[in-house]
């Protein structure tokens, strides 16, 4: 895809390109979990599921998941490698978050998740900075 800033999307056999949409198809599949198996997606968070009305927050968690896994690989057709490795620093915010949320409500007890959390928050900011190293911008803000 060009427009008149130049080319747009990751090159198909960029090793970038292949991390976008290895980690998009990932949080697809855990938003999939969580919307047709939320006690499993739940278990994989690290969180029993909710009694009642509040077990609507996990096909929420869902459907988060699956936007953005979504919106992961439409960018990476289509956005360069600096805005993805922006979107990258800013996704930032959900793994530490769910790894803080976990480790407040279960601490220690929830090893295996704590550490499924702190790996996709460490994949996250290493993929931001190898994107980011990768590009190119010039002050109109093109970048490759």
């Amino acid at each position: 895809m060009r427009d008149s800033g130049g080319t747009r999307g990751l090159s198909n056999g960029a090793p970038g390109a292949w991390l976008v949409r290895i980690l998009s198809l990932a949080f697809i599949g855990l938003g999939l979990l969580f919307l047709l198996a939320p006690p499993a997606g739940s278990a994989l968070f690290g969180l029993p599921a909710p009694d009642g009305g509040s077990f609507g927050y996990l096909p929420a968690i869902g459907l988060r998941d699956l936007a953005f896994g979504l919106y992961l690989l439409i960018l990476s057709f289509t956005a360069t490698p600096r805005i993805l490795g922006l979107i990258f620093a800013a996704t930032l915010v959900i793994p530490i978050g769910d790894l803080i949320i976990v480790a407040a409500v279960r601490g220690s007890d929830a090893i295996l998740n704590l550490l499924l959390h702190g790996v996709s928050a460490a994949v996250m900011a290493a993929g931001s900075i190898w994107l980011l190293k990768s590009s190119t911008h010039d002050k109109t803000g093109g970048n490759t």
